[in-house]
Order: C-alpha cells, then structure tokens, then sequence
C-alpha cells in the first residue's frame, strides 16, 4: 500500500480520546485520522512528488522550506522537522528515537488533533511521518492551509491593526490558555489573521497541555511581547507601538 516490497499494517490506537490510524512500513511510520477519507501515501511527505504533479502552490523559507500544494481537498502545507540552534548545525534533523509517543511528530499532530476537537482556531492535521533509522528518527507533518490568512509580522510590514483584530488576538490567546495549551514559541510569526478577522495559532512542536495556571503560560506571553519589540527593531516599516500592546494585554486579561 505505502511501500512496493514490504508488508505494512495498520494499528488503531485510541490514545487522549483519539483515534488514529498507526500505519508501519518497514523503518516508516504514518499517523493519520481513523476513516481519513484521503489516500494519504509516503510520496505525500516528499516535495518533488508535488513538483513532478505541478501542484506547488508555494514556498516559505525560513529556517528551513515550507511547501504548500494543491491536493484534492484543498491547500496542504508540508514541514520537515530541522533542529534549531547549535545542535542543529550538527544534527540538523536527527532526533533521538526513544518510542513513536515521544516523537515531537507524533506529539504536535496528537496536540493539534486534540485542540481542533476542543474547538480552538489551529491547522487541522492531516498526516505525520516518523521515519526511524537504528536510535534516530527525521520526522515530517502535514497541515490543511488557513485560506487567506497572513502572519502578524506579514501584516504589520505593511498597516497597523485594527483594534477589533487586536481585540480578537488577545481574546484568542486567552481561549487557548484557558484550556491550558502552552506553546513553545508564541512569536507573530506563528499567529495568523485571516480576511475575516479570525485568529489562528500554528506551529505547535514542543507544545504540551498544562494546568490553566501554570506559570509558563505567563512565559508565552513575555515571548510574544519580545517578538514584537524584536521585529519592530529589525524592520524598517513596521506597524505597532506600545498602545497596542497594551490594548492586547487588556483584552487577553478580560477573557480569563
């Protein structure tokens, strides 16, 4: 099915009130939603699969590439999983394989499939990829594409925000930590806004759920607030000041 010249089986797994679908190739592992009406195949997580198809749509390059292709439901966005920081200049995208449950792919498309069913605004997973090789695994993540949606930092590189969006962009973190989901790395890269005014958060690897009073959640907030002064100081044209941080806080502190 997934991989000419193996056997391959399919193992339900019924984890945090889930159910997914674990399907094992050989030294591959795909993680994907019970019932998922698409034929979702290793050849999805390669890029020149889609190139070859025509269907890349776009690029997003950052730290690493992000790839968004046409599929028959709609937009999907594909991410490989790279290291960041020193360690990454050594082992780029190795990771140490100590069970398929500790894998970060398989905890943030557990999470995210857990959050969408509790009704918060993130991307609806799609697929995960482990891919082991003896005690190192590479790991790889498809998303559904937030129609007409741009980052924060997009937006505010060319207008300011309203204050109905700044509204809702408080308002949306609070839902979050409410149910107590910590994100790891809450920048305005990873809060999206789209045409009409509703507010997604994405990228949720390294994130977890917690108790609604955790002091790290406090953290995400000090985070995105350096993200703001950071970008603010890197960029020539950028949109925000210190009254709308504050009009944020005001309105993340009345949804608690």
């Amino acid at each position: 099915m997934y991989l000419i010249g193996q056997a391959c089986y399919t193992a339900k797994n019924h984890g945090r009130s889930l159910m997914l679908d674990i399907i094992r190739c050989g030294n591959h592992t795909l993680l994907t939603a019970v019932n998922n009406p698409l034929n979702i195949q290793q050849d999805w997580f390669a890029p020149n699969y889609w190139q070859r198809k025509d269907a890349i749509i776009a690029e997003k390059k950052g730290r690493s590439t992000t790839w968004f292709f046409d599929y028959s439901g709609g937009v999907g966005v594909l991410r490989h999983y790279w290291r960041g920081g020193l360690i990454g200049k050594l082992l780029s995208d190795q990771y140490l394989y100590t069970g398929l449950t500790k894998t970060r792919t398989y905890q943030e498309y557990v999470l995210l499939a857990e959050l969408e069913k509790k009704g918060l605004n993130v991307p609806k997973p799609l697929a995960a990829k482990i891919s082991k090789n003896g005690l190192i695994y590479r790991g790889d993540l498809i998303t559904q594409a937030i129609s007409n949606a741009e980052s924060l930092l997009e937006i505010l590189k060319n207008r300011p925000l309203t204050l109905a969006e700044i509204t809702h962009i408080g308002q949306t973190i609070a839902d979050f930590h409410r149910q107590g989901v910590f994100h790891a790395d809450l920048n305005i890269n990873n809060i999206m806004l789209d045409n009409n005014g509703k507010v997604y958060i994405i990228d949720f690897d390294r994130g977890r759920l917690v108790s609604p009073s955790h002091w790290r959640l406090k953290e995400n907030i000090q985070r995105l607030h350096r993200s703001f002064i950071k970008e603010k100081g890197r960029n020539g044209s950028f949109f925000w000041d210190v009254k709308q941080w504050d009009q944020l806080i005001r309105a993340y502190q009345d949804e608690l």
